[in-house]
């Protein structure tokens, strides 16, 4: 959505077989995966407002799309979804930056969603 600009709608329509390893993706995965997307998309402004308070040092505009992508689905976990404990979510980033961003990304991922996690503890 944010790199090619697709709307929400087709973003949602779109079913995973499998993913890149070439496993296949159930139901119940690409349902969760959906209602991340929507959730995400849904709150993104406040969402951003609150990475943009905890980027200390960077720009918003600055941040690479993949980060971003990381750190909105993330925040939002950690913002709406409280069943899942915040260490988890933060692993879940770090995992997913180590295996797509650049380089050093994870680093930077833990960073900012550390500092959010502690405020809203």
């Amino acid at each position: 959505m944010e790199i090619g600009g697709n709307p929400l709608e087709d973003v949602l329509k779109l079913t995973w077989a499998e993913n890149d390893r070439g496993e296949t993706i159930d139901e119940e995965s690409g349902a969760f995966a959906r209602m991340l997307i929507a959730g995400t998309v849904e709150h993104k402004a406040e969402i951003d407002g609150l990475i943009t308070r905890h980027l200390n040092g960077w720009e918003f505009d600055r941040v690479n799309k993949v980060s971003l992508a990381i750190l909105r689905m993330s925040v939002y976990s950690l913002l709406y979804q409280k069943d899942i404990p915040a260490s988890i979510v933060i692993d879940e980033a770090i995992g997913i930056a180590k295996e797509y961003g650049q380089d050093e990304a994870f680093k930077f991922i833990n960073a900012v969603l550390d500092t959010i996690k502690k405020t809203l503890n």
